[in-house]
């Protein structure tokens, strides 16, 4: 079960595809945060639902909004992905201790080991004012974000 909308978002610092620590408690008070679990790099249904991500970049990624998506997959195989893909935005690695940010925020399939499609929209305060959980093979609806993002930073 995701944690539920209003309660506040833990806090993590996780390495993107480049190496680089990103901490979430960095965006507070500067921009609302779309946060984006998938289950595994070179997959399918994640390849589409990040392509998206991708395609509506300016939307998720602005002077608003930062996006940040998340799997248990290492940040070397993220950066493989990212390059081949032509993804332009923060790929972090849940990848030690293995899901533990995942667990967090309710969305880590322990049958599988990995995170379900799990999405959060933060506000720049830090609390949860959107979670949705999809389980694998069951692609999201973006829409969703996209409504929620314009109440959250309109």
């Amino acid at each position: 079960m995701p944690i539920e909308v209003g309660a506040e978002a833990p806090d993590f610092v996780l390495k993107d595809q480049n190496n680089q620590q990103v901490r979430l408690s960095d965006y507070r008070g500067r921009r609302v945060v779309l946060l984006v679990f998938y289950p595994l790099a070179f997959t399918g249904t994640c390849q589409g639902e990040l392509r998206e991500v991708q395609e509506r970049l300016d939307e998720y990624a602005n002077d608003d909004v930062q996006v940040l998506t998340v799997s248990v997959d290492s940040a070397y195989a993220h950066k493989v992905w990212a390059d081949r893909e032509g993804y332009d935005f923060p790929m972090l690695a849940d990848f030690w201790p293995h899901g533990e940010v995942a667990r967090s925020y309710g969305v880590f399939n322990e049958t599988a080991g990995f995170a379900d499609r799990g999405t959060f929209v933060i506000d720049r305060s830090g609390v949860v004012r959107y979670a949705e959980l999809n389980p694998p093979g069951e692609a999201r609806d973006q829409e969703s974000w996209r409504k929620v993002l314009a109440t959250v930073t309109g």
